[in-house]
């Protein structure tokens, strides 16, 4: 199985060559390619530099990458990495996108904004499956625990073999042994930490974060990571609600009326003279 490897924080973060070795422990054949600087907040965007209409695409090693891993930085968004993969543009499409580690929790509903969530997400609405993974700390000293949190929910995605599947790992920065273990967790209502904004004078805005205390929500990811435990949340983009009760307007006919006969198929002509 060929597997991207990919991330937010950059080319130069060492959570990438945590991630190639699990795959490459698990038989896979391992491509990195990351962004050139980094790119945290980006969530699923399309965002890449281009110069005379091409990508730019440099060939650098992350640092502690195993020898004979083929690795770029690419002057672009996670999301667009995963896109660019799925086209063949870091050689063939890749059968699964792993994305991390990244430095820091990804919980709650704050995973729209996450750059390590959205390039897995990106991935699967090309039927890639992904897995992003993160470790609850800014500076983490445990890397190793998110590899061995990692390898055995690769195992399941593989051994499961749904195309457009999503999974987001969180691991606190514990050693192995004094993590709890893995437990499936819904998404907390905000991240691991919540925003608040105040207006200053001049009509300016400052942002200001505090962290969300863990007893409102101790079952969700965060509250489940702030306890001690990994945690592991299947996500589904895009997704839409068939069964949702939505207004619907008839068609409108060449004077603008709505046209209500039983039946009635608007032509292109009646729809273009409508707008």
């Amino acid at each position: 199985m060929r597997v991207l490897v990919t991330n937010d924080d950059g080319i130069d973060s060492p959570g990438l060559a945590v991630l190639a070795q699990v795959a490459l422990d698990a038989g896979h054949d391992v491509v990195v390619a990351a962004p050139a600087r980094e790119s945290s907040g980006a969530s699923a965007s399309l965002l890449g530099a281009e110069k005379d209409g091409r990508l730019l695409v440099e060939a650098r090693p992350s640092p502690g990458l195993p020898d004979g891993v083929t690795s770029f930085a690419v002057r672009a968004a996670p999301g667009l990495i995963a896109f660019v993969a799925a086209y063949g543009g870091f050689g063939p499409k890749p059968d699964l996108v792993l994305s991390g580690v990244n430095r820091g929790a990804n919980t709650g509903h704050a995973v729209l904004h996450s750059g390590t969530v959205g390039a897995a997400l990106s991935a699967a609405t090309h039927d890639i499956p992904g897995l992003a993974v993160s470790i609850a700390e800014q500076d983490p000293r445990h890397w190793e625990t998110a590899g061995w949190y990692t390898r055995p929910v690769l195992d399941w995605i593989v051994a499961h073999g749904e195309r457009n599947r999503v999974l987001n790992l969180n691991v606190p920065d514990r050693p192995v042994d004094a993590v709890r273990g893995l437990r499936k967790a819904p998404l907390a209502s905000f991240g691991a930490v919540q925003a608040r904004v105040h207006e200053l004078e001049h009509g300016n805005l400052q942002l200001t974060y505090a962290d969300v205390e863990i007893t409102r929500e101790p079952d969700t990811d965060a509250g489940l990571l702030a306890r001690g435990w990994a945690t592991l949340t299947q996500l589904r983009a895009p997704c839409f609600d068939a069964d949702a009760a939505l207004p619907e307007l008839p068609a409108q006919t060449p004077d603008g009326t709505a046209d209500r006969s039983p039946g009635h198929t608007p032509s292109d002509a009646s729809v273009g003279s409508a707008s």
